[in-house]
């Protein structure tokens, strides 16, 4: 009789353990998410994350307030990420900044890979190169030429070291075998500012900063850095069809929590990401802005950090060829 007491107790606490730790499972989020982003508001990653948070705190039942924590090339808002308490209250939303700061910065606070949860792929936004609307070059050609004969005083704009228009324009450079004068702000807005009032020369920043002045004809446009013309750009050749053969780039953004978040909260958040990419109101406000929301393929913890791990491997050889660190 005491054995079936014992036994019908064990299964009885066994079932109380599960019942809850179904109820934990289904009651997250109970509270408001903090999604930091590693760079200024108004920025295009802010720009992102915002859209990307309104549609993800519609689906999770709370709110997801974007935090801007910039600095550092992004290695701030990352390093506090990676620090927070995990328990799936705290993410990150990077850009290709997340892979590139493993080589730019030779003495991180956190080890890139493995230092968070991974959540999902967002989007893959292209870059556009630009230049101030007076400036002599009328195509892309004539831009590399005119870079390559004046290259002690032609300026390159940049939103700060580890941005992605200093990533582009890294790229520009050992693309046409030229340095050019660098000229770093703290943002991509004062960047875009000087170059729309004609105090710098050129820039290469995302699509979703610089359509707008594409578009109005504030700027002069030479190329997208996608595979294939934009809809939103339909103008604007591809960096390989105007002349630069194999410069294809996007500025991809994913989603992080701390390591050690627990297994249900991250695929609560990957899955609310996922219905996210679907909502047609981020497809069309993606669109205005030259970028489409990732694939429901990409939209998982495995291919975020089968691309971290593909882009390190990347940029490490031309960061460390540059010779360009921020430490």
């Amino acid at each position: 009789m005491n054995f079936f007491k014992t036994l019908s107790s064990a299964v009885m606490a066994a079932t109380v353990s599960l019942v809850a730790m179904s109820a934990s499972a289904q009651t997250y989020p109970d509270r408001g998410i903090t999604m930091v982003v590693p760079f200024a508001a108004g920025g295009p990653t802010d720009t992102v994350a915002r859209l990307v948070a309104e549609s993800m705190s519609k689906d999770l039942g709370q709110q997801i307030v974007v935090e801007n924590v910039g600095g550092a090339g992004g290695t701030l808002g990352a390093g506090r990420v990676a620090a927070a308490d995990p328990d799936g209250y705290t993410i990150l939303l990077h850009h290709i900044g997340m892979a590139t700061s493993a080589t730019l910065y030779r003495k991180l606070a956190y080890d890139t890979l493995n230092a968070f949860e991974y959540v999902g792929l967002v989007t893959d936004v292209p870059m556009t190169i630009l230049s101030r609307k007076d400036l002599e070059p009328t195509d892309l050609k004539g831009l590399i030429e005119y870079a390559k004969a004046n290259k002690d005083t032609v300026t390159v704009a940049n939103a700060g070291i580890g941005a992605a228009s200093h990533l582009c324009g890294m790229l520009f450079m050992s693309a046409i075998e030229t340095p050019l004068v660098t000229v770093p702000y703290k943002g991509t807005g004062p960047a875009m500012t000087d170059l729309l009032g004609g105090q710098v020369d050129i820039m290469c920043d995302q699509t979703t900063n610089t359509t707008k002045q594409i578009q109005g004809k504030t700027v002069k446009a030479f190329a997208v850095t996608s595979p294939n013309r934009l809809d939103v750009l339909p103008d604007v050749p591809t960096a390989v069809e105007a002349g630069l053969p194999g410069f294809e780039v996007g500025i991809w953004h994913g989603v992080y929590a701390p390591k050690g978040t627990p297994q249900e909260a991250v695929d609560r958040l990957s899955k609310s990401l996922q219905v996210a990419l679907k909502d047609p109101n981020i497809a069309a406000r993606f669109a205005e802005l030259g970028t489409i929301p990732s694939p429901e393929a990409d939209g998982t913890p495995a291919a975020l950090k089968a691309k971290l791990e593909s882009e390190i491997a990347r940029w490490k050889p031309v960061i460390e060829s540059a010779g360009q660190y921020a430490d």
